[in-house]
């Protein structure tokens, strides 16, 4: 039986939403008859991103619990509530073979009512602290796919396999097309250059330390490819006027831009970690404080501490920054150590890995 019916959902975030769609991407290549249905929240960007990639999805009314007492909180219960009578709902219609979380707040409701019904499941965490609703959920999924080693202290260890991130095909060789990057953004070849990205939003923190250092990276003859996100673009647009910067809201040709960049500054999001070991190239960590439980740190932390990379806490940016980026300028041997070092730590096969553990739970 090839027309098997595969439900996934994950969202909030890119982190969430570009898993999910690798591992479907992967499932149809093997099962093309198979039907496919996304649950996504309401009003977040996996309602576009998912039919934009050729999916459909059904939105639910979910947000995540704030941290202080706020109005949304109150109405946290009513939306949990509708968004399991309405999982619930879809389950019974849809009547899924599979069902697969990668994180978010919209998997909560689904994944809880798939199991509870008896579907087989599967959990993809990202990161290497685990969020609160994969915590929840994984007293009764089927299977755990991790990114990262030592996660028994938060799952059952029986059900982890360690898988590693799903992440984009177009980025499996970007070593081999540093000129072709380089091109693309019509830079000089024989400058340094300098990839910024702080997320497909942006990273404010970040801008305003490249908004600082704008003068010390001319005078380093370091060009810029600054992905600023878009709610900074009108703001820092401007300095396109420079003739070593080049202020992007987003990046489409990310393949490009990691081939383009001899250097990467960068937040610690799960996927990004994952990307940049992949791309194998020098990376400062300059993780967001303001993300649950810290994790863009732990992240960061897992990485650095295998000599892989560089952390820098934001609180630290004004002391330490051009200390260490000085450092790794005048040394192209640390360059070069530190881009082979989290070339090591990459798991290029993770989509087909977590395809095969979803196979396996379709057979059984």
């Amino acid at each position: 039986m090839s027309n098997y019916k595969i439900i996934l959902s994950g969202g909030g975030t890119g982190g969430h939403i570009y898993p999910a769609i690798a591992i479907a991407d992967e499932l149809k290549s093997r099962f093309p008859d198979a039907e496919f249905l996304f649950v996504g929240a309401n009003d977040r960007m996996e309602m576009e991103k998912v039919p934009q990639a050729g999916y459909e999805i059904q939105g639910l009314w979910i947000s995540g619990v704030q941290r202080k007492l706020t109005l949304k909180n109150l109405i946290f219960p009513f939306k949990l509530i509708t968004s399991l009578l309405k999982s619930r709902k879809i389950i019974n219609t849809f009547q899924p073979d599979v069902a697969i979380g990668t994180g978010g707040f919209a998997s909560g409701p689904l994944l809880k009512v798939a199991t509870s019904k008896g579907v087989p499941s599967l959990i993809q965490e990202q990161n290497s602290y685990p969020g609160i609703t994969n915590k929840l959920l994984s007293k009764k999924a089927n299977k755990i796919c991790v990114a990262y080693e030592g996660l028994e202290a938060f799952f059952p260890k029986e059900k982890i396999v360690l898988t590693g991130n799903p992440i984009r095909k177009d980025l499996l060789n970007v070593e081999n097309k540093h000129i072709e990057g380089k091109d693309a953004f019509t830079l000089i070849h024989s400058k340094h250059t300098l990839l910024i990205l702080g997320g497909s939003l942006g990273a404010r923190r970040i801008n305003e330390l490249i908004e600082d250092k704008l003068e010390y990276f001319q005078a380093q003859n370091i060009q810029l490819i600054w992905q600023c996100g878009k709610l900074y673009y009108q703001q820092y647009k401007h300095y396109n006027d420079l003739d070593h910067v080049q202020v992007h809201a987003f990046l489409n040709t990310m393949d490009m831009a990691y081939a383009a960049a001899d250097l990467i500054i960068s937040r610690a999001g799960a996927s990004s970690v994952s990307e940049l070991c992949v791309v194998g190239k020098p990376v400062i960590f300059i993780p967001s404080p303001n993300v649950a439980e810290d994790h863009q740190t732990k992240n960061a932390k897992a990485i650095a501490d295998k000599e892989a990379a560089i952390l820098i806490k934001e609180s630290d940016l004004d002391l330490q920054f051009e200390t260490q980026f000085d450092a790794l300028m005048s040394s192209s041997e640390k360059r070069q150590t530190l881009g082979q070092n989290i070339k090591q730590l990459a798991l290029v096969n993770a989509t087909k890995d977590i395809a095969d553990e979803v196979e396996k739970l379709l057979k059984q």
